[in-house]
């Protein structure tokens, strides 16, 4: 096969073109369905621009809540380790603080 960028010759089995490293064959993120051409799947018609940005979002949103999740434990644990020094008030405004983002 030719490359379509620049005209060298490449195997057909080959991913990246030899010489200009553009892709040769693309995979298709739902399916896994190789074929030559990009943007949509020719098996399932999945647009791979708009899998990958959905599948970003997800990840995204996961770790949001595992950095909230990690941020309040470790806000708890301070204020407990404080507790000895300041008589308890941080510990009472942080749960007074969380009282209030529940009901909101």
């Amino acid at each position: 096969m030719q490359c379509p960028k620049c005209g060298s010759e490449a195997r057909d089995v080959a991913r990246f073109c030899p010489r200009c490293h553009t892709t040769l064959r693309f995979e298709c993120p739902s399916c896994h369905h190789e074929q030559r051409q990009g943007g949509k799947c020719e098996k399932c018609c999945v647009d791979f621009l708009k899998y990958l940005s959905a599948m970003v979002a997800v990840k995204k949103a996961e770790s949001d809540a595992i950095h909230d999740r990690v941020e309040q434990r470790s806000s708890l644990i301070r204020n407990v380790l404080l507790l000895p020094f300041d008589m308890g008030w941080s510990f009472v405004r942080s749960l007074r603080g969380n009282a209030r983002k529940s009901t909101r």
